[in-house]
Order: C-alpha cells, then sequence, then structure tokens
C-alpha cells in the first residue's frame, strides 16, 4: 500500500480501537482494492439487471442470485453474492475461477459429497465474531467443534485437484484439529445458553471441579449420614438434620429428648417443641454446600473462558479456513447451476469482441423452462458495436438486452454461462438505461429519472463498457424524443464507441446503418395471424417494418372502437413519416461530436450557473449542486 493507503486504514483503525475495541481483535490483514480489478456496476445498473432482488417485489427470487445460488453455507452464500456484486476485470484472475468452476464440473460425485460435507457446517464467520467480542458461550463452542469435525473429510476430495485456486486450497489447508481437541476435552455435548451456571465443563478437566461436583452430587447422602451417625452416638431416635433458608442447616431436637443433647451442640434456635442445634462438622458441611454452587460456576466460568481466548488466539487461522470453505462453496455452486442447466465455459479474451451463440437469460429460462428461445450476439469496436434494436412490444428486446449483459457479467464473475458459445472480451462497466419511473422523494419526473441516468451513462462510459439504452426518449413528445435518441446513438458510436444495445421504436433511426461507423439493425421477429401477433422471439439482421403497438393493444383488451379509431389514425401519421427526409437533417457528429471535451464541460458549466435558481435551494441542494459545478470545473 502507498503512505496515504496506510495513514488512512492506521486512522481507521485507531478509531476501531477507541469505539469497538471488542470487535478489533477479529480484523487480521487488510487488503487493498483496486476499482481498476473488478467491473464497475452503478445502482441503476444493478437494479435494472435484477443482480440480487428483483424489481417486482423485492426479493431474490427472480434475480440473477437465486439462480446461480446453489450453496450450502451462509459462509459460501454471502461470497456468491460479493462476486455478483463485484465482477472481476483481471482476464488472470477470471480464468482461473472458471478453471476451477469447470474441474468441480468435471467432478459430479466428489462435488455432491463436498455438497454433503458443506451441509453440516455452520457459519463459522459468525462464530469468530462472538468469539472476538466475547460473546461466545459454550454451545457456540460446540457449533465450531461440529463443523471442525467435517474438515478432514472436506479434505480428501481435494486430493486429486489440478486448477490453481483448487490446489491453493488444498495446499494450505488446515483442518484445526488442535482446536477441534481442546473443545472436545473441555466442554459437553449440550451444554446451557448461560456461562454462568455451571453445566458446560466435562469432568476430569479440573480435579478442584470434580471434588465440588461430588460434594454437590452427594449432598443428600453425606447428610443423611451425618444425621444416622448423630442418632447413633446421642441415642435420639428422632433426631433430624434439615435445612431452611432463613437459618440454613441445623440438628432438630424435641423437647423431650433435650437431656440427651452433648456438650458439643450449640444452641441455634428455640421453638415451642424443639430446639435447633448446629456442630462445627455442620457448620464446616454447611459452607462446603452453600458455596459449592458458586464455586463451581466461578470455576467454571474461568475454565471456559481459557479456553474461549486461547481459540482467539487462533482466530487467523479459523478466518482462513472459513474463507476457504466459502470459496469451495461459491464454486461448487456455480458448477452445479452450469451442470444442472447445461451451461459451457466461456472464453474471456482482452479484445473489444462479445460474441455468444444461442444466447440465453438465466432467470427467465429458470422461470419457462425450455420454451426459451436463444438469439445470437456479435458486437467488436469495429462492427456492429451499436445495435439499433427494432420489434414489437413483448417481442423480446429488453429481455435479450439484459441477457447478453448477464451472459458477460455472469463470464467475469467466473460462472459459465447460458449459451453453446461464447467469447467475451472484458468490460469495465455496464450501463442500463432500462424502464423508469417517477421519483416523488425528488421531485424528478419519470423523464427526468430517464435523461439523469443517460446523463451518467454519457458522461461515465468509455469504450470498453457496455451499454443497454431502452427506449431513449419516450418520455416527452414524439420529435422531442427521437431527436433526443438520435442524438445520443451518434454520440455513443462516434464520441465514445462502447458496445451498446439501442433498443427503439422510432424506426426513422434505422436509416443510420451504413451513415455512421459501428451502427447496425437488428430486429425481433414477429407475424400477423389475422388480427392477432405471433411473436417468434428471434433476433434478425435487418430493420422491423413496424411496432405492432395495436396489435399489442389489443391482446391487452383495449375496446373495439378505440383500436379501430388508433388503426386509421396509425395509417395517417405514417404518410408523413420523418424517415423520408433524413439525409436533410444536419448531423451530430458534424457539430457536437467535434467539440473538444474541455469546450464540451465548459458549456456544461455555463448552461448549469445559468440554470440555478440560488434564492429557491435548501442548503442540501445547494451541496449537491456545487458539486456538479465541480465535476464541470474538473474538465475545464
Amino acid at each position: 500500500m502507498d503512505a496515504p493507503e496506510v495513514a488512512t486504514a492506521g486512522a481507521l483503525l485507531s478509531y476501531l480501537m477507541d469505539t469497538q475495541r471488542k470487535a478489533i481483535s477479529q480484523i487480521t490483514a487488510l487488503k487493498k482494492y483496486s476499482q481498476t480489478s473488478h467491473m464497475v456496476l452503478d445502482s441503476a445498473s444493478r437494479r435494472n439487471l435484477e443482480l440480487t432482488m428483483s424489481t417486482r417485489d423485492r426479493t431474490k427470487k427472480g434475480s440473477l442470485l437465486w439462480v446461480l445460488d446453489r450453496t450450502k453455507t451462509a459462509m459460501g452464500a454471502r461470497l456468491l453474492r460479493e462476486w455478483v456484486d463485484c465482477p472481476l476485470a483481471s482476464i488472470d484472475a477470471i480464468v482461473k475461477r472458471l478453471d476451477a468452476v469447470a474441474e468441480w464440473v468435471q467432478m459430479p460425485i466428489e462435488r455432491e459429497e463436498l455438497r454433503e460435507h458443506l451441509n453440516a457446517i455452520h457459519d463459522l464467520e459468525r462464530v469468530i465474531a462472538r468469539l472476538t467480542t466475547r460473546a461466545a458461550n459454550a454451545r457456540d463452542l460446540v457449533t465450531l467443534r461440529s463443523s471442525l469435525e467435517t474438515l478432514p473429510y472436506v479434505e480428501t476430495l481435494l486430493k486429486n485437484v489440478e486448477a490453481p485456486v483448487n490446489v491453493d486450497i488444498r495446499q494450505t489447508y488446515d483442518d484445526l484439529s488442535d482446536i477441534h481437541s481442546a473443545i472436545s476435552r473441555a466442554i459437553v455435548d449440550t451444554p446451557p445458553v448461560s456461562v454462568k451456571e455451571g453445566g458446560m465443563i466435562k469432568p476430569g478437566v479440573s480435579g478442584e471441579l470434580d471434588k465440588l461436583l461430588h460434594i454437590k452430587e452427594n449432598a443428600q447422602s453425606v447428610l443423611a449420614e451425618l444425621e444416622a451417625r448423630e442418632k447413633q452416638e446421642t441415642g435420639i431416635a428422632n433426631l433430624k438434620v434439615r435445612y431452611n433458608r432463613v437459618f440454613g442447616y441445623y440438628i432438630e431436637v424435641t423437647a423431650s429428648h433435650l437431656n440427651k443433647v452433648p456438650g458439643r451442640y450449640i444452641r441455634k434456635q428455640t421453638l415451642a417443641n424443639c430446639e435447633r442445634f448446629f456442630t462445627e462438622e455442620l457448620k464446616t458441611l454447611e459452607e462446603t454446600l452453600l458455596g459449592a454452587d458458586e464455586k463451581i460456576f466461578a470455576l467454571e466460568f474461568e475454565l471456559f473462558d481459557t479456553l474461549r481466548r486461547s481459540i482467539v488466539e487462533q482466530v487467523a487461522r479459523i478466518q482462513f479456513v472459513a474463507h476457504a470453505l466459502s470459496t469451495l462453496d461459491a464454486l461448487q455452486s456455480l458448477a452445479d447451476v452450469a451442470d444442472r442447466h447445461h451451461y459451457i465455459k466461456p472464453t474471456v479474451t482482452e479484445d473489444s469482441r462479445i460474441a455468444i451463440k444461442d444466447g440465453r437469460h438465466p432467470v427467465v429460462e429458470s422461470l419457462v423452462g425450455h420454451s426459451f428461445v436463444p438469439n445470437d450476439t456479435d458486437m467488436d469496436a469495429q462492427n456492429g458495436r451499436l445495435a439499433v434494436i427494432t420489434g414489437p412490444n413483448m417481442a423480446g428486446k429488453s429481455t435479450y438486452m439484459r441477457q447478453v449483459a448477464l451472459i458477460v457479467l455472469m463470464a467475469q464473475i467466473g460462472s459459465f454461462v447460458p449459451a453453446s458459445a461464447a467469447s467475451i472480451g472484458i468490460v469495465d462497466r455496464i450501463f442500463t438505461r432500462v424502464g423508469a419511473s417517477d421519483d416523488l422523494a425528488t421531485g424528478q419526473s419519470t423523464f427526468m429519472v430517464e435523461m439523469t441516468e443517460v446523463a451518467n451513462i454519457l458522461h461515465n462510459a468509455t469504450p470498453n463498457s457496455l451499454v443497454l439504452l431502452d427506449e431513449i426518449g419516450r418520455g416527452t413528445s414524439t420529435f422531442d424524443g427521437l431527436s433526443i435518441a438520435w442524438a445520443v446513438l451518434e454520440y455513443m458510436s462516434t464520441k465514445i464507441g462502447a458496445k451498446t444495445l439501442f433498443a427503439t421504436h422510432y424506426h426513422e433511426l434505422t436509416e443510420l446503418e451504413g451513415k455512421i461507423d459501428g451502427v447496425a439493425n437488428y430486429c425481433f421477429t414477429a407475424k400477423e395471424d389475422g388480427k392477432n401477433i405471433v411473436f417468434l422471439r428471434k433476433l434478425i439482421h435487418g430493420a422491423a417494418g413496424q411496432s405492432y403497438g395495436v396489435h399489442v393493444a389489443r391482446l391487452a383488451g383495449l375496446p373495439s372502437v378505440v383500436l379501430k379509431r388508433a388503426a386509421t389514425l396509425l395509417t395517417a401519421l405514417n404518410t408523413a413519416d420523418i424517415a423520408k427526409n433524413v439525409s436533410d437533417l444536419p448531423s451530430i457528429a458534424e457539430t457536437v461530436m467535434t467539440e473538444s471535451p474541455e469546450a464540451e464541460a465548459g458549456r456544461h458549466l455555463m448552461d448549469a450557473v445559468a440554470a440555478m435558481e440560488i434564492e429557491k435551494m435548501t442548503p442540501i441542494e445547494a451541496m449537491l449542486a456545487l458539486e456538479k459545478l465541480k465535476e464541470f470545473v474538473s474538465l475545464v
């Protein structure tokens, strides 16, 4: 790490020492995170691609994680989620993970045995957290012990692995047998929840504890022996050794036998019909019996805490094993999913091409089964880097765009992918502008939300990015929307050069194929069957002849009179097709596209300042506006 990073990390650790001292011991190492080693995903893309939760009901079902998660441990599930959230961008790391997954795909018997053993392993990371904060009780140690019992069996499954990631795990594997033995020797199989009430420690661990336990367990027989001996020595047949909470242990003699009481008896209490006494022997026994519980509880806790602290000293080893197990769990999960769903191992390259044969949407396919229609994709920096996709609503445009993004993302996770073949050029970022809704909390309309997301993409996408743009400009008037969509398309192709899937109902944009390098038309096929439409779900090269919007409206159940009027208006409006005048429109490539980044940033800066209504701003809004201006200033 560089000096500033070390200083920052030191400051954070110092803060934790001051405020969270109990938690600091579980931090055993620091690892540098580099943004260049992982794919960047903004919040909109995570949401639109439904990586870890569906947008419909915000549950795991229906997300990519739902498809990929066949883990058996809580640790593995967390790690797999981390992989989905942070795909790799290093080809070496991706290939190593893919090779490890492939090896478990090729070992189905060993993989199934591994799944069975992992199923018996508890959440070691949670146990570690409880240990280091001294919150762990004896049951946590039993949980740790039962998990460690499985480690030797897992180790045997690694003896024949050859993939580097799996070999690294095997070579550094630690079965923690010493910790297992220490817990097994000391802690009973079913200890109580509380660590302050005894019942945790096995016999034989402490001679002193065994003696106290013997006294406690045999208290009644000891008292019975004392009573029998006193009866014999005094000749008092009805003499009783008793106990109550107020007076403790005592010898009770009725009034008729008081003349037989020996001189060693010390009077304790006088009642109407009897008197109570104690002896030095009974007093000593009382102290032993009444103090036994307290001594037992204190001694058991001391023995337990000593064991707990000795395990905390080995927490780095336990963490290492926990990470190894979670990695194996995540790898076998990806392998099991690949085997069950017939995914293939993708080829990951450093070139710009994305070539997918018979690609399928992993989530939709899991929901609809074998009826899913696969489609091909072929994009690179020169040919078809910007695909203009047309076709009717419900034909599959959005599903196709998402499936391309998910296949790329899965490949960079290190997962097999739903296709018959795939060559994936690593992308640095995935951007999506798919669907939009009002943001009432900030007072933004649907169109404003859409434009904000588009602005983010245009400012941050690179030639190595993958961009999904779905129906740009639909939130405003037809000509406004078409103009914006057209300008964005030209900017993406000529200024940024990112691989872009651009779905639209503006058929006028299909005229740009052949006029702008890299733009290619694709459409989803459909056929009319009388008044109905049949979606074929197949992507072909070319432009759609129409959007079939009226047909979709019919499927939705609009009244027939409305449908008939819409069809009449559609025929009339098509006579004013703007596509006929495309050649007369000025090209943005001749104006904005040639503007320098500094000039463009300066223009944005002036526009932003001019649009400010300072007197109406809240302090928070003013701070956000200032932050945005700083971004522009840095570019001028």
